[in-house]
């Protein structure tokens, strides 16, 4: 088997998996007679291992995704990769963009690893074709974007919290419980976590506004340009996929990552509120978008050390400051 995975350096946090391995888990999924003939690693994800492997006697490709070794996943980010599994069922409004899960096997017994096997789909990241149209027709990109996105909100769930669980039964204890991980997290990371425990106790302190939220939607965790697909040739920017759904949870769709990027800046992506509504200005959602804004840096935080940038970690806690004194 050709085998062209990412050249990193040692110690880096995503793992390679090795010829044998791709193998092994081939097998197991398409039988014994499998034969892989290449597996190329996909750089552009920063979480899971990504390979397009091409197999014998088979049309077309397929996605093979493993999981960091759970040894080095966060307690904040501890099996995503079981959680979009369980998402799958809820996504079914947007189930002609997404891929398919052909296998996932989180047993160990073929590698130590979770994983699963997924189609492949056709187009072009969005972060390397949207560039090729003018900007005066970037606005239909955020258009459809609007209204995927809106489509994954409309879908109202059981409990708050991550789709696979455990559920919470009122938003606030979701957003404090997460908060409470992420400064766990910094802690065992040796990194300084006393901004986040603040955001927690102002979080658990005003939980009436928070409870203000009392349907659980779900949220696509992640969503954006990174995640998107598309068309190679339309004449127009057209969204064909969307990827990576391991962070779907229950919540307020203002704390989806999706609803933060699009207020992000008052450029071509304002058009994003034309086809998903106008956001919430009241109050008391400037103030659970803080709150929100203070998980998001946390996250961040996290990110950054793990990617190795002790400058943008530093760079948090300046944002951070200025999210709390917006809160207190």
């Amino acid at each position: 088997m050709d085998l062209k995975p990412v050249e990193r350096v040692s110690g880096a946090f995503q793992q390679s998996l090795d010829a044998e391995e791709i193998e092994k888990v081939c097998r197991r999924v398409f039988g014994a007679n499998t034969v892989p003939l290449s597996a190329v690693e996909l750089g552009a994800g920063m979480y899971n291992s990504v390979y397009r492997v091409t197999l014998a006697g088979q049309p077309k490709p397929v996605i093979l995704r493993a999981a960091p070794p759970e040894s080095c996943q966060f307690r904040s980010e501890r099996h995503l990769m079981r959680n979009e599994h369980a998402a799958q069922p809820w996504l079914t409004v947007i189930a002609p963009l997404m891929p398919q899960i052909l296998a996932a096997d989180w047993s160990h017994q073929v590698i130590a690893r979770d994983w699963m096997i997924q189609t492949h789909l056709d187009g072009v990241p969005a972060p390397q074709h949207l560039g090729t149209y003018p900007r005066t027709a970037w606005p239909a990109f955020f258009r459809q974007m609007g209204v995927i996105t809106r489509s994954v909100h409309d879908v109202q769930g059981p409990h708050f919290g991550s789709v696979g669980g455990p559920g919470h039964r009122t938003w606030s204890e979701t957003v404090v419980a997460s908060l409470e991980e992420i400064a766990a997290d910094l802690d065992e990371a040796g990194l300084d976590a006393a901004d986040v425990r603040k955001v927690a106790a102002v979080a658990a302190h005003e939980h009436a506004v928070l409870d203000e939220i009392t349907v659980p939607r779900l949220l696509t965790g992640d969503l954006w340009t990174v995640n998107a697909l598309m068309d190679p040739v339309a004449p127009e920017p057209v969204i064909t996929g969307v990827l990576d759904f391991d962070r779907c949870l229950f919540g307020d769709p203002a704390a989806d990552w999706t609803i933060r990027m699009a207020g992000a800046k008052s450029d071509e992506r304002t058009t994003f509120w034309e086809s998903y509504g106008a956001p919430d200005r009241s109050a008391a959602a400037v103030w659970r978008a803080a709150v929100y804004e203070a998980r998001h840096l946390g996250a961040i935080r996290l990110e950054r050390h793990r990617l190795a940038r002790p400058d943008a970690v530093e760079e948090s806690y300046g944002a951070m400051a200025e999210v709390l004194s917006a809160l207190t």
